[in-house]
């Protein structure tokens, strides 16, 4: 879709800016309320940035998020380019620190919080949907429990119609996400709280 580049966190700091108050959703039904994030929006980003550098004729349907961390999310890009989108380097007044993803991180307030990648070092578009089976989790150990059959990444993940799991419907997962979240958020070598 296009050629690898470098963009360093000095040349995020030029393009225009924007302060917003969300909630964060845990697909694990825990919620943090009234964050004040401050970052770049994706869809500036994305204009400015990524678009110009896109091979002419390709059709970019999804975006993949890296965090140095190994993790991984996709999303459509319809979802990216919400207005709600953050590139985020600052939370509640202060610069991020290591635990809440700094330098930057992806906020997506309308989505599960797994999609907010910490520590956000790769934006790839894509032209067809990257399969749910190489995202998520940065060790394999946490990956192997994100495919059990009750524990799937849903494509779109937004907190607003309780997308959790592709097939299965949100009342039955709220009780068993509750109680796996804590073991998968250990294995991993993260607690669930602070993605």
């Amino acid at each position: 879709m296009t050629e690898p580049v470098t963009f360093g966190l000095a040349g995020l700091s030029k393009l225009p800016r924007r302060t917003m108050t969300a909630d964060f959703h845990c697909v694990a039904g825990w919620s943090a309320t009234g964050l004040r994030w401050e970052g770049v929006p994706f869809a500036t980003f994305y204009r400015e940035i990524v678009e110009p550098l896109v091979r002419p004729g390709a059709q970019v349907t999804h975006v993949v998020f890296g965090g140095l961390d190994g993790f991984q999310s996709r999303v459509c890009l319809e979802d990216a380019m919400a207005d709600d989108v953050l590139i985020a380097d600052r939370l509640d007044g202060r610069p991020l620190d290591s635990d809440h993803g700094a330098p930057v991180r992806l906020v997506s307030p309308s989505q599960y919080g797994y999609i907010s990648v910490k520590h956000l070092c790769r934006i790839e578009p894509r032209d067809v949907a990257p399969a749910s089976d190489a995202l998520g989790a940065a060790s394999a150990i946490a990956r192997v429990g994100l495919r059990t059959p009750l524990i799937r990444i849903h494509p779109r993940a937004r907190v607003w119609e309780e997308e959790r799991h592709p097939d299965l419907p949100a009342r039955l997962l709220r009780p068993v996400y509750r109680l796996l979240t804590p073991p998968i958020a250990f294995l991993s070598g993260r607690g669930s709280r602070k993605r």
